[in-house]
């Protein structure tokens, strides 16, 4: 896919007012649907035009959305302030971009050394995660819904070798998350930026490494034309959720079978977006590899000191905010678990597969 093809931000970013409430004509509604990704990016942007069309065709056309992509109506890092403030009725995006209103909203998108795609999931659907992600949303008045996950990424694109810790410090890197929290700790200056803006900061030399998703989105993002150096996994963001994210006031406007519509639409939506991560990252990597892109590990030392650099982060904000507190108690939990059934199930079948 041609980057040029979806790396677009729009021309301007219209006033708040012009986002405000359904159009409801003859029974039928359309809102606004505003997402963090541009719309046609692989995965994370066809991810909320799938659940529109579900959502559509479920409902024969009593409820359909107009998708706007990143820049196009809000910034991407500004679509659930529109969402609580009520000028946009639903949005989507990963939850971290809204962090700073909460940190406890990290553990519902992906946290450093955490659940995979699938383990996250089945906390949130069969744990207590949505609960407790319901309960901190209404706070802001929103109601979520996971609509997905990147399952395992890559942890950044380096223009030099990362060979230990030291060769870390004074590296700028993009990076997003709870994720850039501990690098930081590492002495490494952390970067947030919309996605569209990666390629050309990469390019210019405003930041010496990128970690945006995984093979797939990776490449479309033309990232393995400025760098052969892949260094994986990420640790500091094993997966990162996906979600629709509605304004209280608005859900509460629709009819309860519509409302049942959107809830299966978001779920139908994430486990199409999961299956094409995995499908495509496959295929992708092995085309990047086939260019000369050198998949890494990252030395131990450094992987020891993101550990104790997470161990640190985590205890601190768990300490300042009750919330986080709450959260981290019902993951750590789950976590604990699912890592122990990993280690007796799936890691064996891995490596016997191998």
């Amino acid at each position: 896919m041609d980057r040029r093809t979806f790396l677009t931000t729009g021309a301007g970013v219209a006033a708040a007012g012009t986002l405000a409430a359904p159009a409801v004509a003859q029974g039928k509604i359309t809102w606004n649907l505003p997402t963090a990704f541009p719309k046609n990016a692989p995965a994370v942007g066809t991810n909320v035009v799938t659940f529109a069309e579900k959502v559509a065709a479920m409902s024969d056309g009593r409820l359909t959305f107009t998708v706007h992509g990143a820049g196009e109506l809000v910034p991407a890092f500004a679509v659930e302030d529109a969402v609580q403030a009520g000028n946009a009725p639903v949005g989507h995006g990963p939850t971290y971009y809204a962090a700073g209103k909460n940190p406890a909203i990290h553990w519902f998108t992906g946290v450093p050394f955490g659940m995979t795609s699938a383990e996250h999931f089945a906390w949130l659907r069969w744990g207590d995660g949505q609960a407790i992600w319901d309960e901190i949303y209404a706070q802001r008045n929103l109601k979520p819904f996971y609509s997905g996950n990147s399952n395992t990424q890559s942890g950044g694109w380096f223009k030099r070798p990362v060979e230990s810790v030291d060769s870390l410090r004074g590296m700028n890197m993009r990076i997003a998350g709870l994720g850039g929290e501990i690098y930081r700790k590492l002495g490494v200056n952390a970067v947030l930026m919309p996605p569209p803006e990666i390629f050309q900061a990469l390019q210019s030399g405003a930041i010496d490494a990128a970690e945006w998703v995984g093979p797939m989105l990776d490449q479309a993002f033309g990232l393995q034309k400025l760098t052969n150096l892949c260094y994986v996994p990420a640790f500091n963001e094993p997966g990162a959720g996906l979600a629709i994210v509605f304004n209280a006031d608005a859900w509460a406007e629709l009819s309860p079978d519509l409302q049942a519509i959107c809830e299966t639409a978001a779920y139908a939506a994430a486990l199409e977006v999961q299956a094409q991560f995995d499908y495509y990252n496959a295929r992708a990597m092995a085309d990047l590899k086939a260019q000369g892109v050198q998949f890494l590990p990252f030395p131990e030392d450094v992987i020891a000191a993101l550990r104790n650099a997470w161990t640190e982060v985590q205890d601190d904000l768990t300490a300042a905010h009750a919330d986080v507190a709450k959260v981290r108690e019902s993951y750590d939990a789950y976590l604990a678990q699912a890592r122990d059934y990993a280690g007796e199930m799936t890691l064996p079948l891995l490596a016997g597969r191998i």
